[in-house]
């Protein structure tokens, strides 16, 4: 197989192009179109879709697609009426770091929106996952997340009302939950069980992080431990697809 000399190591062989050379309408465009974000810069205006159908000699309908594809990946957003640039992705450590650190490390400023914390009697699937009894009270803490103002996803937090009885008279929602389970309560996180999956948005999550019901998401179910290996809390994060990715080092 003959590979490009720019070939990038993360990027599609081949640039994603058969063998057979033969590559849709639609794929040929967003592939200028790729080029093109790169010399603009990011917050860049893109061209009209009227425009770019008359560089590339294609109908309108074949660059809507490119776009909608390109939109998708985060390498467009919306901005008002018109389509500009998007900058780099969002990159969240698979780790026990907090999503706090993880936006600040790239130099963005990390914020949350309560949209309710809710206390009610435990059912019993949460029960088994975070080791109390059924019925017994718990916290349901939901918040928006937010990076530069921009709503990027959408966290549920569940904790049993008897290990942060006042969590909601002492804690700030608009902080980080792990400062302040390690703060003011002094409970050391130790390890996580985490499950990740892409998923659509259900309306309602949709509308609350203000994104397409279309739009991919990336779902983190996470069941973090103390160091004495009680469960501590039981939280359900939808990530935009188009904004984030996830990394992790690995070893023996």
């Amino acid at each position: 197989m003959d590979y490009p000399n720019d070939q990038a190591p993360g990027a599609p062989v081949r640039s994603g192009i058969p063998e057979h050379g033969r590559i849709p309408k639609y794929y040929a465009v967003k592939a200028h179109v790729s080029a093109l974000l790169g010399e603009l810069g990011e917050g860049e205006p893109l061209p009209t879709e009227r425009d770019l159908a008359l560089r590339f000699e294609v109908a309108r309908e074949t660059v809507r697609q490119a776009l909608r594809e390109l939109l998708l990946e985060g390498r467009l957003r919306r901005q008002g009426r018109a389509t500009v640039v998007a900058g780099p992705k969002l990159e969240q450590p698979l780790s026990m770091a907090s999503y706090t650190e993880g936006v600040r490390r790239q130099g963005r400023r990390p914020g949350r929106t309560l949209i309710g914390l809710d206390r009610f009697p435990c059912p019993p699937a949460l029960a088994g996952e975070i080791e109390v009894e059924r019925g017994e009270p718990v916290w349901h803490m939901e918040r928006v997340l937010l990076a530069d103002d921009e709503r990027v996803g959408l966290e549920s937090t569940y904790v049993a009302v008897s290990r942060m009885p006042r969590l909601d008279v002492d804690f700030d929602p608009d902080s980080s939950f792990y400062t302040y389970v390690h703060e003011r309560l002094g409970i050391e996180f130790g390890s996580a069980d985490e499950r990740i999956e892409t998923v659509l948005a259900t309306p309602r999550e949709a509308l609350l992080i203000g994104t397409p019901p279309a739009l991919p998401m990336l779902l983190i179910h996470r069941v973090s431990y103390d160091t004495g290996g009680r469960p501590t809390e039981r939280v359900r994060t939808l990530y935009r697809g188009d904004r984030f990715s996830f990394t992790t080092r690995l070893g023996n």
